[in-house]
């Protein structure tokens, strides 16, 4: 590789993955204090309206019953609660005992269902439920009992499509697990939040409008899909940080690893080809937003290896960097 390529090389990567990684965030928090949280419309939804809590459930059996406890114990009128379990079975043994024991500890809806994946779990219990809000958690996450009423209330907005809460993980003894990536990742949602939109929510605790449900391609989880959807469709993607929910750690290194490869695979699905590299619907932050968080913090490890790949190049003809 010649000289002056590689240190273009060089500098160019290194410099987006200080952008990414750092001048996003710090580009955030000025703006942020520039023009400060945007004010609540009015003509949202008002009051406690209806709410389907939709869990999709696979080889949940033995954490099921405690899960449908935790959502009917939320601060939340019981009338005005709809408990939607949808046992995604097929090959799970367990399918039936999951969807006995959801019966059993008070769910209204239960499904069982043939295995097609957690999407098309939460889109089938979607086609049943009745509530004007529809709200979704795994079958492993516990809410506090304020959360229902902090997810829902910036749906007084009627801007407001998509709300995300915060989740945080624990290990099997109740300590928590948060490191501080996840903790500058959160401060980034806030600051996504308040100036814009998130780019992307969590699987443990969030709520739409009806009307902002759309159906994705399997792999593409609700997560990442949704926040950037419900922008394009002239709406915002907010964050709660007031409504929180726990989930315990993966337990072993390999399924942790398994579950991050898994998390990679379809980030860059969603990015290629489910729409977010497209920036019609996207207001012009929203869009820096995508390309800064999501597009080049995706891309980091092929930035990483842009610089190593260039250091080499540059060592090899005796002065590196300049």
């Amino acid at each position: 590789m010649e000289r002056p390529l590689a240190r273009a090389i060089f500098w160019s990567a290194a410099a987006t993955l200080a952008w990414t990684q750092v001048g996003y965030g710090l580009s955030l928090a000025a703006l942020r204090r520039l023009r400060g949280n945007p004010p609540i419309a009015p003509g949202g939804v008002v009051g406690t309206p209806s709410v389907s809590l939709i869990i999709a459930a696979h080889a949940e059996q033995d954490v099921i019953a405690a899960k449908v406890a935790n959502a009917l114990a939320l601060d939340w009128p019981r009338d005005r609660l709809e408990v939607v379990v949808a046992v995604d079975g097929g090959a799970d043994p367990g399918a039936d005992a999951t969807a006995e024991r959801a019966r059993a500890a008070g769910a209204d809806l239960v499904l069982e269902l043939s295995r097609g994946g957690k999407v098309r779990a939460q889109d089938a219990a979607v086609a049943i439920a009745h509530g004007e809000l529809l709200a979704f958690s795994d079958a492993n996450a516990t809410w506090e009992a304020g959360a229902l009423r902090a997810l829902v209330a910036p749906f007084a907005d009627p801007g407001v499509g998509y709300v995300c809460g915060q989740v945080r993980f624990v290990n099997a003894q109740g300590t928590n697990q948060e490191g501080l990536y996840w903790r500058y990742e959160m401060w980034l949602r806030a600051g996504e939040s308040a100036l814009a939109s998130v780019t992307a929510g969590n699987g443990a605790i969030y709520a739409l409008r009806r009307a902002s449900y759309m159906h994705v391609d399997a792999v593409m989880g609700h997560d990442l899909s949704f926040p950037f959807n419900v922008v394009k469709r002239g709406r915002r993607a907010v964050y709660a940080p007031d409504a929180r929910a726990t989930e315990k750690m993966v337990p072993s290194i390999e399924a942790e690893g398994a579950r991050k490869r898994r998390m990679m695979s379809h980030a860059w699905a969603i990015v290629l080809r489910g729409g977010m590299l497209s920036p019609r619907g996207y207001p012009p932050l929203y869009a820096l937003m995508i390309f800064s968080h999501r597009v080049l913090r995706y891309a980091s490890p092929l930035l990483h290896l842009a610089v190593a790949g260039a250091t080499l190049a540059l060592l090899r003809t005796g002065r590196a960097y300049r």
